[in-house]
């Protein structure tokens, strides 16, 4: 079980320029709401509460989340991912079009995002070597928003340390 230091500053050597960077505060949470609107059907009743395939996923990644060692940062990421849940249900039951159109179509343009940032960085995304970090992403977007916020800043200086300061790739030097 590895510790969110060690798993963010992994995720951020993949992630270094800011355009990428900026690019994972849109694709992310798309992405994230998108699979969540995919997963709102068929929902069930369990005890009274209604129950989804998105909610029974949101389980585990908060119990993945909070588990990583800074429980501040899993209890945010579990928090906005509850939003994004909260939301994507909402577009999930207007009909069957507005269903596939925003879990497919939301599904596809966070990932054209994300890999419109990963050419702007020089590199493949960071779950192609290791599958964690689609689950990692998300901590790493609500951690580089918390930093901005002021936020563990000697967690901030341990990922840099480990994976280099930020900067915008020469693309004129890409030959």
């Amino acid at each position: 079980m590895r510790a969110a230091t060690e798993l963010l500053s992994q995720y951020a050597t993949y992630h270094r320029d800011r355009r990428n960077i900026i690019s994972h505060f849109i694709g992310v949470p798309l992405i994230v709401f998108a699979v969540g609107v995919l997963l709102a059907r068929p929902a069930f009743a369990l005890g009274g509460v209604a129950l989804s395939p998105a909610w029974i996923a949101f389980g585990f990644s908060a119990a993945w989340f909070l588990t990583r060692g800074d429980f501040t940062l899993g209890l945010v990421v579990s928090a906005c991912t509850a939003l994004l849940l909260l939301l994507a249900h909402q577009v999930a039951y207007t009909s069957v079009g507005a269903w596939l159109g925003w879990g497919v179509g939301g599904f596809i343009a966070g990932w054209l995002i994300q890999f419109v940032g990963h050419w702007y960085e020089g590199r493949k995304p960071a779950f192609v070597d290791d599958i964690v970090g689609l689950l990692v992403g998300p901590m790493f977007v609500t951690a580089e928003a918390m930093f901005m916020l002021g936020w563990n800043k000697s967690l901030l200086a341990e990922i840099e340390r480990r994976a280099g300061p930020t900067h915008l790739r020469d693309l004129a030097r890409i030959a």
